[in-house]
């Protein structure tokens, strides 16, 4: 018996006579319309490197999904880059494509009744985006990072677009000249692809493995590696058996256990902060409640055992070569810190994939033994500052303790403007306030300052505290996501000049407290003034009223129904 797929509700019947005609005008023939009909979502476009080859990408899925007796349908859905939007009121805009993107693959393929999704993405929003609408449409589906850059080559080593945001803070500090940071600049970004370093578009790359939404082996391929078109056609032959036979959908898949199998991957490898924001995302649209505190467990015990750059030295291609996920998987695996039965978009349990992943080749991952730290890079801070928590990524960092005065700033704008012009003293907490995702609106992240500081020679000796975000780049005593935000009326909202903050990021601590009393914070909050919104009309007001506390993943909806 010939199984009837949801996409023919677009084609069977004298009423659908037109869309039949649509199908053909597509180039489909009738045997062509009765296949099944696959989504191919991608962020492909020139909007910048980590995009720019994602379609030629696509036509290779398109080769697969045809091949196996598919039919693809190529969906291009909306982009923002955080590299070009870094550093301006452009950057509010980058969280909110998040769910842009969700929306975007919800609409399309409930409007079209497609069967399967095939999705690709390759900026720090877009993988999370795509997931979320993978997750949210729950059908037979998978989804391929795009790939990272390779590495620039200066002045006889690696280098990549990380370093130049640095060398921006030391020409500003009178270290480098505006000849070097030019050459710097064109030498570090040399091909397509997203930031080679484990920043936040290769963590959660190394999450879509994790999870089981994606191919063991996928995330570090280099985006300009020819080796990725057979992986796309692979794919889509393996995504095409689950379509044919009715395999798992991704709410079988992403289970509490391969939640905390995602978040173990980013701690093991000093992953990106914002893994711990897009990860509860990804829960809620898996119906599963997962917060910034369940996160924070699993980063507690899992130990740091990769050494990749911020706070290591190597990239993303120097993973591929060793093995890639696979490895850094297979070592957790062994040592019982991963779960390996959980399922994955092949059918096949995460044990299973990983049977073949080679061992740690003890430079780029190390096993568990050697660990470079026992509990992970990536740390949540608690206290009377931050009650609903706060990220610190902690690997790569010389001192995990600080206590010093604040200085408050009520934007990322005053606060650029006071380090650009080095109006801050060593020892002191720099606080950026009314950048949550309520706040800002749209939760910008802070690289473009914390680069200046590095730069500027004092990453270690002030710390940074904000309800806005960090780019996965970002290094230093940078802590973000601070809950709830100043829009919420939180405690960082009542912060002033002066005021003692204190900071223990040590496995015995993991604290983060203002020296005020419970009652000085009450009668501070009783005349906190309202704050107005900052914006008027548009998609960042829209945004404003609907999205949630950071803690839980800044979702703008209540759930899958």
């Amino acid at each position: 018996m010939t199984r009837r797929f949801r996409s023919s509700a677009i084609y069977e019947g004298t009423l659908r006579a037109t869309t039949h005609a649509f199908l053909q005008a597509l180039g489909q023939d009738d045997d062509e319309i009765r296949r099944p009909h696959i989504g191919v979502f991608h962020t492909g476009g020139e909007m910048s490197p980590c995009n720019m080859n994602l379609r030629d990408q696509a036509q290779h899925a398109k080769t697969g999904i045809y091949a196996h007796g598919g039919m693809p349908h190529e969906c291009p859905v909306v982009s923002v880059s955080d590299g070009l939007s870094v550093a301006h009121a452009g950057m509010r805009y980058s969280l909110v494509s998040r769910e842009l993107i969700a929306d975007s693959v919800e609409a399309s393929t409930e409007a079209h009744q497609w069967d399967g999704i095939f999705a690709i993405g390759g900026c720090d929003k877009n993988l999370p985006g795509l997931m979320m609408g993978m997750l949210r449409c729950n059908m037979p589906a998978v989804f391929v990072h795009g790939g990272a850059a390779l590495p620039g080559h200066w002045q006889g080593r690696d280098t990549n677009v990380a370093e130049t945001y640095e060398t921006i803070g030391k020409v500003l500090a009178g270290d480098a000249t505006e000849d070097t940071l030019r050459a710097l600049a064109h030498a570090c970004l040399p091909t397509a692809g997203a930031c080679a370093g484990q920043f936040t578009a290769n963590t959660m790359g190394m999450v879509s493995e994790a999870l089981g939404l994606a191919p063991v082996g996928s995330s570090m391929v280099p985006a300009v590696y020819s080796e990725r078109a057979p992986l796309m056609r692979r794919a889509a032959a393996s995504l095409m058996r689950a379509v044919m036979e009715d395999g798992p959908k991704p709410r079988d898949i992403v289970t509490r256990a391969a939640l905390e199998n995602a978040c173990a991957v980013v701690s093991a490898t000093g992953g990106s902060t914002n893994a711990a924001l897009h990860l509860p995302a990804l829960a809620h649209e898996a119906g599963i409640r997962f917060t910034l505190a369940d996160v924070a467990a699993v980063f507690a015990r899992t130990p740091l055992i990769a050494d990749l750059q911020p706070g290591g030295r190597y990239l993303a291609r120097d993973l591929h070569h060793v093995g890639g996920a696979g490895v850094v998987m297979k070592v957790l695996l062994e040592a019982g810190a991963l779960h390996g039965e959980t399922l994955t978009f092949t059918g096949r349990t995460l044990a299973e994939e990983l049977a073949a992943a080679p061992a740690p080749d003890g430079r780029v991952v190390v096993p568990v033994s050697a660990a470079r730290s026992p509990d992970g890079g990536v740390t949540v801070l608690t206290g009377n500052l931050c009650p609903d928590g706060a990220l610190l990524k902690t690997a790569g960092l010389a001192t995990l303790v600080h206590r010093g005065p604040a200085r408050v700033f009520e934007s990322e704008e005053a606060a650029q403007v006071a380090v650009t012009q080095r109006a801050y003293a060593a020892g002191e907490v720099l606080v950026i306030r009314n950048e949550g995702p309520r706040g800002g609106p749209g939760m910008r992240e802070m690289l473009g300052i914390t680069a200046l500081l590095y730069g500027q020679g004092v990453g270690d000796k002030v710390a940074l505290l904000t309800d806005g975000r960090f780019s996965g780049a970002t290094r230093g005593l940078c802590i973000g996501h601070a809950g709830p935000e100043a829009a919420d009326r939180g405690p960082i909202a009542l912060l002033r000049d002066g005021d003692v903050i204190d900071i223990d990021a040590r496995p015995t601590a993991r604290r983060i407290s203002v020296e005020l009393s419970d009652s000085e914070l009450a009668e501070r909050l009783a005349v906190l003034p309202p704050r107005p919104s900052p914006v008027r009309g548009g998609l960042l007001e829209k945004y404003r009223a609907q999205v949630g506390a950071a803690h839980l993943g800044a979702v703008t909806h209540s759930g899958p129904g």
